[in-house]
């Protein structure tokens, strides 16, 4: 039993850790991905890396093709559009739900993680984990907190689209400063300024989406379906 348990916990930080570098971009879209190697890097054997990306594949973050390898997935717009109406959904929705009354340490907790925001010299991934926090506190303070969980297992896509953008413009102060806007209309209880922040930051990936499209295309899916192909390495066409 405890063997079968030990099996389970390495096959869960193994699939935790490859979703972990797909995200990140650390594994960036379109790179071939080798069992071996990732077993290695690892410390682990193929089985649990093998059983990993087929469960990436199923969240669409991973292609698996026969005769061909396992490769990440390369940015499908389509998917990021498919998420990006599911969190603005869910996230005005929430604003609908502020109480009158404010939980005052959320608040806090709010104040605290924008001033973070503003840190100098904080890394792009810092400000990423700060901007999730930000938008789960928000769901918090409206009651809705554990809705974020089915956001996040939503959006693979959309946030690598976001760091995308994010990667390009090489400064969050632009995020930032739409975080200040939206906390600043919600103590005030500007129902539809908050609204309006929230969905103009929230559609600002779109923007990006087309901006990082035009300059590195190899990073997006497209219609055509391709599949790579073996030469002497394996290709995309």
């Amino acid at each position: 039993m405890a063997r079968s348990n030990r099996q389970r916990t390495s096959r869960r930080a193994v699939y935790e850790t490859l979703r972990r570098k797909v995200l990140t971009l650390e594994l960036p879209p379109g790179a071939a991905l080798s069992e071996n190697e990732l077993g290695a890097s690892l410390g682990v054997s193929r089985t649990p890396v093998r059983e990993s990306l087929i469960l990436l594949a199923q969240e669409g973050l991973v292609q698996i093709f026969p005769q061909v390898g396992s490769f990440v997935s390369r940015v499908d717009p389509a998917r990021v559009a498919d998420a990006q109406f599911l969190r603005e959904a869910v996230e005005l929705a929430a604003l609908d739900d502020l109480p009158a009354e404010l939980d005052p340490e959320l608040v806090e907790e709010l104040r605290r993680n924008l001033a973070e925001q503003r840190r100098p010299g904080l890394g792009l991934e810092e400000f990423f984990e700060l901007d999730e926090a930000f938008h789960h506190t928000l769901l918090r303070l409206s009651g809705h907190g554990s809705a974020w969980a089915t956001v996040v297992s939503a959006k693979g896509h959309l946030d690598r689209a976001r760091r995308l953008g994010l990667y390009e413009t090489a400064s969050p102060d632009g995020f930032a400063a739409q975080h200040v806007e939206i906390f600043d209309a919600v103590l005030a209880g500007d129902a539809a300024l908050v609204r309006s922040a929230m969905r103009t930051h929230l559609r600002a990936v779109f923007d990006d989406v087309e901006r990082v499209r035009a300059r590195s295309p190899e990073l997006f899916a497209t219609d055509t379906g391709s599949v790579p192909v073996r030469r002497n390495v394996v290709v995309w066409e």
